[in-house]
């Protein structure tokens, strides 16, 4: 099973996580990401998170290609909400399905790791006071995407 989605609408994660056991697998692994409250002590009132649609559902389907290529897995998904998020709603779930836990582990780090710094999206923090500022990438966010090393097969532009 693979699912990959960008969307503004929550998800489900036990009934995405049930439908990734269903095929059989020995091993589910899975991370969700969920709106901060604070940004550098700061209180915030939302996250908005924008996309490039169709760039980004490809960037989505190239990492979990080389995930696939990289570990024996029975299924894939990375879903990622766009639009106005508030403190404590989902952002992101990635979950990897297989028959081991070390290798649905790993693929799952790697997922998140690379999404991060692969994935065109741009997330602007809006905060309590009225304030809003863009967010820029996070040297500690690059430095573990380096770490897995670049195996992404090429986008359509050849990059």
């Amino acid at each position: 099973m693979r699912r990959i989605a960008v969307q503004e609408e929550d998800f489900d994660t036990g009934a995405e996580l049930a439908a990734l056991a269903g095929d059989g697998a020995g091993a589910v692994a899975s991370f969700i990401g969920v709106a901060r409250g604070e940004a550098d002590g700061r209180k915030l009132a939302a996250l908005r998170l924008e996309h490039y649609p169709g760039m980004t559902e490809a960037a989505l389907a190239r990492l979990a290609d080389a995930a696939q290529a990289r570990w024996r897995l029975a299924g894939v998904t990375i879903i990622h909400r766009v639009g106005r998020l508030l403190p404590g709603q989902n952002i992101v779930l990635v979950a990897t399905a297989s028959a081991h836990r070390a290798e649905a582990l790993a693929a799952t780090a790697y997922l998140i790791d690379r999404l991060k710094t692969d994935a065109p999206f741009w997330k602007a923090e809006e905060f309590a006071d009225g304030t809003a500022r863009w967010v820029a990438a996070r040297p500690g966010d690059e430095a573990a995407a380096a770490a897995w090393g670049k195996d992404l097969p090429p986008g359509p532009d050849g990059l």
